[in-house]
């Protein structure tokens, strides 16, 4: 199937993976433009991002003077231990030799290149270029690269499958309003129903995620019922900034007196994880289930189940598909970007409302 709606970046997705394992500036050896906005954004993260700035010159006579001189001031400016210099369409159309260029630069410390480019099809190509030069540069092992390399391609397998590149076009939708399923799920708890709440989440969104554990708790401590919490936020698994992220989570959770009662796979395993966190569901047999994250996560959710998505589009596909207690939780990416903390959820701020 021919996707035509937008889809991720292969480069952009070697840039947040090079985020992931903390490298220290990112060198995106392109047109000044190029991942404009996705560099600002992991800039709030915490990590340098650069450009080589190529011009018209250097598409025909090669840049490696430009890169040459964006690596030596990134030396002197920031003084990194680790660089990744990030290929674009530019540079690998013209079939730039980054490896060379970079031992000519020879600015003392780590400097490894990563070939990619938009055109190289899905995004995770991007970020297992990102992992396998990492992994020969040193900074990974080579068995957690072989680990990455397996779950992105799970990842890809899920989406095409039943997710946003499973449909040729896909148009975005903010999609209903959150008082609905905020309603439902105060009332289910006032009835005494049992809730079971299911977060699969992918990487920082987990931040914004986990506030549904907050509003539900908050929602049960008030209106009596019961609730069960599953999440992938093992701490012990994934990335460097992954593992952090599920233990800023948890600390969180636990000073606000909320416990996950199963912690099931990483927040990088959301897409190899499902049918455990289903069968933890099944044996609480609770009244209603949450799904947030990555709710196509979940093996055949119910069509009564309440889903929370941050992706538009793939909002519209629940919907489309019969999954009316679907809701979206738009723009939350950029709200989530260089947090340390839960930020709260449209969704559990109605919540929150309907408890005043």
């Amino acid at each position: 199937m021919n996707t035509i709606h937008p889809r991720p970046n292969p480069i952009i997705a070697a840039m947040y993976t090079l985020r992931d394992m903390n490298i220290d500036v990112i060198v995106i050896h392109g047109p000044a433009g190029c991942g404009f906005m996705a560099a600002r954004m992991l800039e709030e993260a915490g990590i340098r991002v650069v450009t080589s700035g190529m011009k018209e010159n250097d598409l025909v006579f090669g840049g490696s003077e430009s890169l040459i001189n964006t690596l030596k001031a990134v030396k002197e400016k920031f003084d990194p231990k680790t660089v990744a210099v990030v290929g674009t369409c530019s540079s690998m159309i013209i079939g730039e030799y980054m490896e060379a260029i970079i031992f000519e630069a020879n600015i003392g410390c780590n400097v490894f290149p990563v070939n990619c480019n938009g055109c190289m099809g899905d995004n995770t190509k991007g970020a297992i270029a990102a992992i396998n030069a990492a992994s020969t540069a040193g900074i990974i092992t080579k068995a957690e690269a072989e680990r990455q390399v397996n779950l992105l391609t799970a990842a890809t397998l899920m989406e095409r499958s039943v997710g946003m590149a499973s449909k040729d076009y896909l148009s975005p939708t903010s999609g209903p309003t959150k008082f609905k399923v905020s309603k439902m799920i105060v009332e289910a708890l006032k009835e005494g129903k049992k809730i079971a709440v299911v977060m699969l989440a992918k990487k920082e969104l987990a931040y914004r995620f986990a506030d549904i554990f907050l509003a539900v708790s908050e929602a049960q401590k008030a209106c009596g019922g019961s609730v069960f919490f599953v999440a992938n936020l093992d701490d012990s698994k994934g990335l460097p900034r992954i593992r952090g992220y599920a233990v800023d989570i948890l600390s969180e959770l636990a000073i606000k007196g909320v416990k996950i009662d199963s912690i099931i796979g990483g927040l990088d395993e959301y897409a190899i994880i499902g049918e455990e966190a289903q069968k933890a569901v099944e044996s609480y047999q609770p009244d209603m289930s949450i799904l947030v994250g990555i709710p196509h996560a979940y093996p055949k959710p119910d069509k009564k189940d309440i889903m929370i998505t941050d992706q538009p589009r793939q909002l519209t596909n629940y919907l489309n598909a019969g999954y009316d207690n679907a809701v979206g939780e738009i723009s939350s990416h950029s709200r989530v970007m260089g947090t340390h903390k839960i930020v709260p959820l449209e969704t559990g701020d109605t919540i929150r409302e309907l408890l005043s």
